[in-house]
């Protein structure tokens, strides 16, 4: 913001030094303390006389001495503005011995004295126990910054310096508002910018010169937003607010200061989140002569909160995951298990050549077994994969009436004696599929069609192709599916209520799903109790 007159610029950042919400701390090249504001003098217990001329390390435990000494040296041989400390936890010394986690910027300025640093100092106690409280519970990221400013400009015309110390004040004033670490932007009372601060450009893009004089903030406000808080506004007070500059300050001129979250727009079209608390500026009088918005850019907080949502809920779908297999492993694994434990017993006790049938009928009934449990662990992997996404579709060209003859020509092994599948195909034979998936899904829909349905009622399976879709079709004359159990059938582990003893996992209409979703499928069904099911996968045409 261009400095009109002495008094008011000087005025501006006795204002500023006063009433920031953050430590500030002046030293010279000795270390010693010149100046401490009060938010500093409140957050560490001292007066001004207890710390003006000690040393800064008063407010430094004593353990670190050694190593601070020498840092602030170095400093003061190649002295710029920098955050201090960076990737290390530091710690203040408040007077009553308690230490406090903090951040601390560096700055400096040059008067005819010499170097002067301005340590910036912000307790982040709170936001600790907060990071803190995210690691245990893993639930939302949330950092506390607490930046809240009054009256920046309100006693500005109260200042009268003389023209040398003016000189280190508007020094001073710069170093400030060019290491604050925030969007800092002042308006006037109709929102006309005043001041645009070096972060507030580096952020949005615009040079101060774009803006000052010339635009209100709404130049990077979402509109949307806007009409949004309006309506919160009118709904909690019954006030329409037509301006949109006036509903963006309305909690401002109410005295209620309060961080909210926005969205602004870069310059080049971007937008990005922000953490805002609008101050309304006031004269002696009370009448408002401006507003001042201090802004933070919580885009690497956004994400990480995003990211953290993400890993939670595939922790929580792997936990269920395996909540459901052991639940299922405990039920299903017991049939099996037994058969296999006393066949194996029996056949020890069949010893002379005569009993070889008696042997070969229980090795059968331990191979089946075995196989039993290979498959309810196949498909228990299949989940996981599909869940980490390492199925892959590898869509080839085939003939889709030799697979599925093939296909229903394995199955009939596994199947009553009795029971016979009748395969039909109409269209074009050659199909664009992964023939993979589409063997574990004929494979999967069948095998369920045996189980659940009658030997001397056959299995109705259907291929057709008409160019621009392919489909399936499995269909049984078996118990059927209540309409309660039709809600759930998809989901993992769910098995019909009137399933009973038949053996299986749970899992198998869940896998067709979504083997079927991979090739751009769409399975519907329908069915009746005591009627049979049926079930079809539609596959359109991936795009080119």
């Amino acid at each position: 913001m261009p400095i009109a007159a002495p008094k008011k610029s000087s005025t501006h950042f006795e204002a500023f030094f006063e009433y920031a919400t953050m430590g500030i701390v002046v030293t010279d090249n000795r270390g010693i303390i010149h100046a401490v504001n009060p938010f500093a003098l409140n957050e560490f217990g001292y007066t001004e006389i207890e710390l003006i001329g000690k040393v800064i390390e008063i407010l430094v435990p004593a353990r670190f001495h050694h190593q601070h000494i020498p840092h602030r040296e170095k400093y003061l041989q190649q002295p710029f503005s920098r955050a201090m400390g960076a990737g290390i936890d530091l710690v203040a010394l408040k007077k009553d011995g308690t230490e406090i986690p903090v951040e601390i910027s560096l700055g400096n300025y040059h008067t005819n004295n010499g170097i002067y640093v301005i340590t910036f100092i912000t307790n982040i106690t709170i936001r600790k126990k907060a990071e803190a409280e995210i690691e245990k519970m893993k639930a939302q990221l949330e950092s506390t910054v607490d930046i809240r400013t009054k009256a920046l400009m309100e006693t500005m015309h109260q200042l009268e310096l003389s023209n040398d110390k003016l000189e280190a004040i508007q020094s001073f004033q710069k170093a400030l508002l060019d290491n604050a670490g925030a969007m800092i932007i002042a308006t006037d009372e109709n929102g006309i910018i005043k001041l645009f601060n070096p972060e507030a450009s580096a952020n949005i893009g615009y040079h101060e010169s774009e803006v000052i004089n010339k635009y209100t903030t709404l130049l990077f406000h979402n509109k949307t937003e806007i009409a949004k808080k309006r309506e919160e506004i009118l709904n909690e007070s019954g006030i329409m607010i037509n301006d949109e500059f006036e509903v963006l300050v309305e909690k401002s001129r109410r005295n209620i200061h309060d961080e909210e979250q926005y969205t602004y727009a870069r310059k080049d079209g971007s937008t990005f989140p922000v953490l805002l608390t609008i101050t309304t500026i006031r004269d002696c009088d009370g009448k408002i002569n401006g507003y001042m918005g201090i802004a933070i850019d919580i885009s690497e907080r956004k994400k990480a909160e995003e990211d953290l949502l993400v890993l939670l809920k595939k922790e929580q779908d792997l936990g269920e995951l395996k909540s459901g297999f052991v639940s299922m492993a405990s039920h299903e694994f017991r049939t099996p298990l037994s058969t296999v434990l006393s066949s194996a017993y029996l056949i020890e006790k069949y010893t002379s050549g005569e009993d070889q049938p008696k042997r070969e009928k229980h090795l059968q009934r331990i191979v089946s077994s075995v196989n039993m449990l290979t498959d309810m662990l196949n498909d228990f992997l299949s989940v996981g994969k599909i869940e980490e996404g390492k199925i892959q579709v590898r869509l080839t060209e085939f003939n889709i009436k030799k697979l599925v003859k093939t296909i229903a020509g394995e199955m009939k092994l596994t199947l009553g004696r009795q029971q016979k599948i009748h395969y039909r195909h109409d269209g074009d034979a050659v199909v664009t599929l992964d023939p993979s998936l589409l063997k574990h899904i004929i494979m999967n829909l069948v095998s369920n069609a045996g189980k659940f349905s009658n030997e001397k009622y056959p299995i109705e399976l259907k291929t057709t192709n008409n160019g621009q879709q392919v489909t399936l079709s499995v269909k049984d004359h078996g118990m059927g599916i209540s309409n309660d159990d039709q809600k759930h059938l998809m989901e993992r582990f769910f098995r019909g209520t009137n399933a009973g003893n038949i053996q299986g996992t749970g899992l198998g209409l869940h896998l067709v799903s979504k083997y079927a979703e991979l090739m751009n499928g769409k399975m519907e069904f329908k069915s009746q109790l005591e009627k049979g099911s049926e079930f079809k996968i539609v596959f359109t045409a991936l795009p080119n």
